[in-house]
């Protein structure tokens, strides 16, 4: 049940990440967790100094003193503000400092996949999937039309209730949820599509599958498959159309069938399809659409040898014949 997380992380490994960082929130600041340590100064009392690691429960503790301060989820002014409460039982209107000066306790979001610039984002604050797109320079052309995003591990800091509901909703059924976004959805600004992103997320901006064009076309090429899909028409239009010498009336599709490597072969007339006589064809994931070249007919082959188009075709027959000359 840990395959699709072992396997997400091989891939990360794989990915050159570059790191950006989303500043800290002008309201709170950094919220502290278990692993971040903490530089704590008393001025002029450097016997209340500390360097503290916040344990597992949360907590830290100052020297000569038992009673260990609940940290975790609160900022540098709220812990201030409690170390000073703490001294304030032996010094009068202490001047204290509490910094962060390790932060360990979140690991970084990672984006990758489809996006220009695959890196890791240190969250400091809230942000979004939007955000962190747009920090990621955005989509490629490769990008289909979903965002997977895997949720390695508890939010340190969320509402327990937001904690249940994502793993309740999860698409996956597995350990490390994951839920899937629609990027046209998050385009046109649904704020369902665009939800919050929290330290050791892992973004995958899925790539689009593709179909391949061959034949009598313009530009034989392969294309991707975007949200919305792509139908026989759109592809043709997309790669400027079929050559003339085309066989519009007989196109084949060749389409992998259901869990084979073998694929069933789909007969299109594409004149009639223009004609609304016959209803086009949506494409699937790996379609290969051949436009085979038309036959020729008897007036093609006439005008070809009349034009010399043939002449090598029947070079074979005027071989050997005598030459007259008409003055």
């Amino acid at each position: 049940m840990k395959q699709i997380f072992l396997l997400t992380l091989t891939l990360i490994l794989l990915v050159q990440v570059k790191t950006a960082q989303v500043a800290p929130d002008a309201e709170r600041g950094y919220l502290v967790g278990p692993g971040d340590v903490l530089t704590v100064k008393v001025l002029g009392e450097p016997q209340f100094d500390t360097v503290a690691r916040i344990d597992e429960d949360g907590k830290f503790q100052v020297p000569f003193f038992e009673d260990r301060i609940y940290a975790k989820c609160r900022s540098e002014r709220e812990l201030r503000e409690d170390v000073t409460q703490l001294l304030s039982r032996f010094l009068k209107s202490p001047q204290i400092s509490v910094s962060v000066t390790e932060k360990k306790s979140r690991p970084p979001a990672t984006i990758y996949g489809a996006i220009t610039q695959p890196q890791q984002v240190d969250l400091r604050r809230k942000a979004t999937l939007m955000e962190l797109i747009s920090i990621s320079g955005g989509v490629t052309e490769e990008a289909g039309g979903m965002i997977q995003i895997f949720r390695t591990q508890p939010p340190i800091c969320a509402e327990e209730v937001q904690q249940i509901a994502w793993k309740q909703e999860s698409e996956n059924g597995l350990e490390v949820p994951s839920r899937m976004y629609s990027l046209n959805s998050l385009r046109l600004g649904r704020e369902e599509a665009n939800p919050e992103i929290y330290p050791g997320d892992i973004i995958v901006v899925l790539k689009a599958s593709p179909v391949y064009i061959t034949g009598e076309v313009l530009a034989p090429q392969g294309i991707y498959l975007k949200d919305g899909g792509l139908s026989l028409t759109e592809a043709i239009a997309k790669i400027g159309g079929v050559r003339r010498e085309a066989k519009t009336k007989d196109i084949k599709i060749y389409r992998l069938k259901d869990n084979s490597r073998e694929r069933e072969i789909i007969a299109v007339n594409y004149d009639l399809i223009k004609k609304g006589e016959q209803k086009d064809v949506m494409l699937e994931p790996y379609d290969i659409v051949e436009v085979d070249k038309a036959g020729k007919g008897i007036g093609q082959t006439i005008l070809e040898i009349i034009t010399g188009a043939g002449r090598t075709g029947i070079s074979a027959v005027t071989q050997g014949l005598g030459t007259r000359v008409l003055y």
